[in-house]
């Protein structure tokens, strides 16, 4: 069995950004999608899931192959409804380490850091910049049933994590916690 899973979000048609994140790539080239990947698995995941959505025929194949591919038949109604789509197809782990594909700044420190919390099958864990939340969240098996229920539409899993007891991880020393929402 594995011990912690890495999940990429990487679902969403990408509006504000002009076109689906999970294609975009960093200024060497690097596909966003592959990198997220790369960080997870050095950070300490024994594995890794993506989700896809929009443009996932293009984004596929920019998955390194050590990943698993999800396919979000219902990307289209929110981040929600992706997230709940990943977490159904994870793996048997203790835990799942939850990303964005569009944090390409993200450092592999920044996953150990929040893995050394422990990884527990009723972890609830969330990095945390200048004591605002923000990703990765590790989350312990025992709430993957409660977490995917309460996804909704666009609304990702804030509702829950505001409901139970989970250990903020600082971690702004490592990394500015910002999402890329913009060319």
């Amino acid at each position: 069995m594995t011990d912690v899973v890495g999940l990429v979000l990487a679902a969403g048609a990408g509006d504000r950004f002009g076109g689906p994140k999970s294609l975009a790539r960093t200024p060497d080239g690097e596909p966003w999608v592959a990198r997220a990947v790369r960080v997870l698995l050095a950070g300490g995941c024994d594995a890794a899931v993506v989700v896809l959505g929009a443009g996932a025929d293009e984004a596929e194949p920019l998955v390194p192959p050590e990943a698993t591919v999800v396919r979000a038949a219902h990307w289209r109604s929110g981040m929600g409804a992706s997230l709940a789509e990943g977490i159904a197809a994870l793996p048997e782990a203790d835990a799942a380490l939850i990303s964005l594909v569009d944090l390409p700044g993200m450092p592999p420190a920044v996953v150990e850091r929040v893995l050394e919390r422990g990884v527990q099958r009723e972890a609830l864990v969330r990095a945390a910049y200048d004591d605002r939340p923000g990703h990765p969240v590790l989350l312990g098996r025992d709430h993957w049933d409660g977490f995917r229920e309460a996804l909704h539409g666009d609304e990702g899993g804030r509702r829950y994590l505001e409901l139970h007891d989970v250990a903020w991880v600082e971690c702004s020393d490592l990394y500015d916690g910002e999402d890329v929402d913009r060319r």
